[in-house]
């Protein structure tokens, strides 16, 4: 049993859209047992005054590549010092669960640039073992998606074929045993592999037990830039098909070549919407940057095999030649079709010490300096750290981030990666920028509205029914913060910064963070599908 907390003086912001009200809150057993008219409350527990700050529910990260960092970092300060309460795991088909002895080791390679490489036993294997450990305490909840390229790897290798009907029959059963552990869902990554290698049709087929176990289907599509409405398209259609609900993932209109073209995809979602009744929400982050491991602009041949294949091809003369033809003239569906711009893809982390000269550059820079073509670099460079280094990809459209971020099936999701001497700082800036840049200095949306795709717009597409809004009986995960002072403090230059504004954030009612410090407090768990009672609570 928790003692009670109250919360009082506040202006409740409950996360449905509606108006700010003063409101006092009452907190017992990791609940809101109580709300109060202001200077009403009556408990025997402590009191905590937060007038003049903001009362809402704690923010959902619809899109996080936390899944290492929750159980390598306690602290979790990334996330705990944005007002996150919980985190969507499993993301652009890659993760860490399910996996198998012989997948494991591949997988932790592929995505090292995401995660990084902390000191864990990785003993588990399936989705209901990796939340198991989750539920041993965390800084935040955890909900999670079952890797598309995991179950291929698994079943088919990292080969670019397509599956037998007995593979598609052990994909399927990979995915509903997922589901049953708690997955709410399917995630794909399209443009990485051995994801790519998929068909639509594959993809349509392995979402049966997704349909049956009541989840949503999560796709990172592929092509963000030549062919990027007709990608979002095929996702939509994909998923029509499919007869399931639909997230977009980091859904974000890339490249100069698409300027301006956010309304095409919005409308396109709005007439799926209408025309067919589709189930669409989309997460974006507020940066024009994107971020992802070093080797992805690879052309998808050049990929096959895993990593050992992958880097055997940069060895060979003739093959580098090719590949980097490719990229720099054709555009690869690595790159989206875009042929490479070396000056927009910088460096953000190495595996290997000795390489700490490359980051924070971009690729054009160190060829400059090295006197060397910027192919040569970067083949070199991801030989020499063996596939494992991050990189930013500078290919935003600031009207198109804007234009995303109003639409009715809006969410935000960090794609926060972690790892790495100079990460992408949304990973620690993502929320606080929304609610002081997009809403207190643009006016882009309210401060309600903002607070809704922050809150229960994600607990929705989750089915979770007591978390995302404030109300009796709610589970008490809630940030408190300044609306006139919030903001990011990350920046490119230093994105590990903490923001500035986020008071208190309490998860099942017990602080993580309290005077915008971290507590010692690790009260999250895993969220499963189906089940969005806290498991501390049961």
């Amino acid at each position: 049993m928790q003692p009670e907390t109250v919360l009082t003086g506040g202006r409740v912001v409950d996360g449905t859209g509606g108006p700010a009200r003063r409101a006092d809150l009452v907190l017992r057993d990791g609940r809101v047992s109580h709300i109060a008219p202001p200077g009403r409350a009556r408990s025997t527990g402590e009191t905590v005054d937060v007038g003049g700050l903001v009362v809402a529910p704690g923010f959902i990260d619809m899109h996080a590549h936390s899944d290492l960092a929750i159980l390598a970092d306690p602290a979790h300060e990334a996330k705990t010092l944005q007002g996150v309460t919980l985190e969507v795991l499993g993301q652009d088909g890659l993760g860490y669960a399910p996996v198998t002895d012989g997948t494991v080791d591949e997988i932790r390679t592929q995505i090292a640039g995401w995660n990084g490489t902390p000191d864990l036993d990785h003993a588990w294997r399936g989705v209901g073992e990796y939340l198991d450990r989750v539920d041993r305490g965390a800084a935040v909840n955890a909900a999670c998606l079952v890797p598309h390229g995991n179950v291929r790897m698994a079943v088919v290798g990292g080969q670019d074929r397509p599956p037998t009907e007995a593979e598609t029959a052990r994909m399927r059963a990979m995915i509903a045993e997922g589901m049953a552990d708690g997955a709410h869902g399917l995630s794909t990554g399209l443009t990485y592999t051995p994801g790519m290698y998929a068909t639509d049709d594959e993809i349509v087929d392995l979402l049966a037990p997704v349909r049956a176990g009541g989840g949503y289907y999560c796709p990172h599509h592929r092509n963000y830039g030549t062919r990027v409405v007709e990608s979002y398209q095929e996702c939509l259609d994909v998923a029509r098909r499919a007869h399931v609900p639909l997230h977009l993932a980091h859904c974000h209109v890339n490249f100069p070549i698409n300027r301006g073209r956010a309304p095409e995809v919005l409308d396109a979602i709005d007439e799926a919407t209408v025309r067919y009744g589709l189930d669409v929400t989309l997460d974006s982050y507020p940066y024009q940057a994107g971020a992802t491991y070093l080797g992805a602009p690879l052309p998808s041949w050049a990929q096959a095999g895993g990593t050992a294949a992958t880097l055997e091809r940069l060895r060979d003369g003739p093959t580098r030649a090719r590949i980097l033809h490719e990229i720099e003239v054709e555009g690869t569906d690595g790159n989206h079709g875009v042929p490479m711009d070396w000056s927009a893809i910088v460096v953000t982390g190495v595996a290997d010490p000795s390489l700490s000269w490359a980051v924070g550059s971009a690729v054009a820079d160190l060829a400059k300096s090295r006197g060397e073509e910027p192919g040569r670099v970067y083949a070199d460079l991801l030989v020499a750290d063996e596939l494992r280094s991050g990189c930013l990809l500078q290919v935003g459209n600031e009207e198109n981030i804007r234009t995303i971020m109003r639409h009715s099936s809006h969410t935000a999701g960090s794609d926060g990666i972690l790892v790495g001497d100079r990460p992408h700082p949304r990973g620690w800036g993502t929320f606080p920028r929304y609610l002081g840049h997009y809403v207190r200095e643009l006016e882009v949306l309210t401060l309600e509205e903002c607070v809704r795709h922050l809150t229960s717009r994600p607990a929705r597409r989750l089915g979770l029914t007591d978390r995302g809004a404030v109300h009796l009986g709610a589970i008490a995960d809630l940030v408190v913060f300044d609306p006139d002072t919030v903001a990011a403090g990350a920046t490119y230059e230093e994105p590990r910064r903490a923001p500035v504004g986020i008071e208190h954030v309490l998860v099942a009612g017990e602080f993580t963070v309290r005077d915008g410090r971290r507590t010692d407090r690790l009260p999250g768990r895993s969220v499963r599908s189906g089940a969005s009672v806290h498991r501390a609570n049961l």
